[in-house]
């Protein structure tokens, strides 16, 4: 197979892999982060490596970007937080307790009922990311899911979730960079006009 060749497929196949997502599921994500926004709540994004980059990017984009070059100016914004940049604390609670619990003890430290949770996974069996589901659900939060394959064990167990179903971890990962970026452009004109 020549370079064009894996070029074409790689972008045919994720073309492929985007238009099979329901644009429901978007929709419903999407209103989600409007919801908590609307609300004033605190929103927490967590993931595990190629994820955890995600969780940190969709972070900065919702509490910067949708701000546009106005950050200056007064106007309510949206209050993210990823649960993967805090190293020490990460590796305290590892070091301590064990890597399941990571993302699970932040949220029994910062969040209140109401909140947002919101968790990347390509596959949804992590355990540190169905502990984190599971300490959200008994502290009341909301809970929302970008997920790859068939959902794993988190699909089930979250009020909303986007599936990309492949099981090209590349492809997976691009599109949940690509639906933080969509939902991150949608909330701007909510921000903005605050």
């Amino acid at each position: 197979m020549t370079l064009h060749t894996f070029i074409n497929d790689y972008r045919t196949t994720f073309s492929a892999t985007l238009d099979a997502i329901a644009p429901e599921q978007i929709e419903a994500a999407a209103e989600q982060v409007r919801l908590a926004f609307e609300e004033g709540r605190q929103i927490f994004i967590a993931g595990n490596g190629g994820s955890a980059a995600t969780a940190s990017h969709m972070a900065c984009d919702l509490a910067k970007t949708t701000l546009g070059k106005g950050a200056h100016l007064p106007a309510r914004r949206i209050r993210a937080i990823a649960l993967t940049d805090n190293v020490p604390l990460l590796s305290a609670w590892g070091n301590d307790a064990g890597y399941a619990c990571v993302f699970a003890e932040q949220l029994r430290n910062l969040a209140n009922p109401g909140d947002l949770l919101v968790v990347i996974s390509a596959s949804g069996n992590s355990s540190n990311i169905i502990q984190a589901v599971q300490a959200a659900q008994e502290l009341g939060l909301r809970t929302l899911a970008l997920l790859g394959f068939e959902g794993g064990a988190v699909r089930p167990m979250v009020d909303h979730s986007i599936v990309v179903h492949s099981s090209h971890y590349g492809h997976i990962e691009d599109a949940h960079s690509m639906l933080s970026h969509l939902i991150t452009d949608y909330l701007k004109r909510f921000v903005q006009a605050s």
